[in-house]
């Protein structure tokens, strides 16, 4: 599917609409607007409820009634979920509920300040890279701090571990592919049971002393620009025609871009 199409919808609760004769589900969620784009590298970008995603990947049949009885999928979503070869999910705000910078900066006593550089991050009014800098120096956490954050256990999307299970199922690979940090999308990995080498995220660093030393800047998530680089690593390595990128935020629009 070599064109480009996208829709956009807004974060209300549990309906659905139609657009341009694509499937538009609608969430409520923290998540102010969702955009869906088709590429040779597809994109749909959505937060909490999966269900129509499911039902996307295999042929429409019917059942009880339920919010989404009056738009079914049209044929050039179906195509989208049949034709992946593998599907990248963004993690905070996406497969998780929370955003996790923001809930470890709660714990560490910088919640607001850090949620504001979020917010900037999300919708792009700063590069991606300044935003996270920014926010780890406001938070500074100690190694230890983490450790005992780690403790709580990641709050899933509701149905996402089903909607992973259905994708393993139709032998379709998935990846996590996260500006945020790897100790924290390590365990949702572990509950979901995405290999460890399909994350793609940044890496917290502590010195010897368990005192913060930054972030790996090698990282290609740790930069604007940095998740079509590693969506084009993912696709180039193993070869896939077709990959879906799920997720909420600036940073997620980008990979639709053309890519080499």
């Amino acid at each position: 599917m070599e064109g480009l199409m996208s829709f956009r919808a807004n974060s209300v609760r549990a309906v659905s609409r139609q657009q341009s004769s694509v499937l538009v589900p609608t969430f409520s969620s923290k998540i102010t607007s969702t955009r869906v784009s088709v590429h040779p590298i597809g994109m749909v970008r959505n937060s909490r409820l999966f269900n129509s995603f499911v039902a996307s990947v295999q042929p429409v049949v019917a059942s009880a009634v339920t919010p989404f009885d009056n738009t079914l999928p049209s044929k050039e979503v179906l195509d989208v979920w049949q034709n992946a070869n593998a599907v990248c999910f963004d993690v905070d705000s996406t497969v998780c509920i929370d955003e996790g910078i923001d809930e470890f900066a709660e714990f560490c006593g910088a919640g607001k300040a850090v949620a504001e550089w979020t917010a900037r991050a999300m919708n792009g009014s700063v590069p991606f890279e300044d935003a996270l800098a920014a926010r780890l120096s406001l938070i500074n956490p100690s190694l230890s701090q983490l450790q005992d954050f780690l403790k709580r256990p990641p709050r899933l999307s509701p149905g996402i571990d089903l909607l992973v299970k259905k994708l393993k199922d139709e032998k379709k690979d998935v990846y996590l592919v996260s500006g945020g940090f790897r100790q924290m999308i390590n365990p949702v990995a572990s509950i979901l049971g995405v290999p460890i080498e399909n994350i793609f995220a940044n890496q917290m660093l502590f010195g010897s002393d368990g005192e913060c030393a930054g972030f790996d800047k090698n990282e290609p998530t740790s930069r604007s620009g940095g998740k079509p680089t590693a969506v084009q690593q993912i696709k180039k390595a193993h070869g896939y025609k077709s990959v879906v990128m799920i997720g909420d935020g600036a940073t997620d629009l980008e990979v639709p871009e053309p890519l080499p």
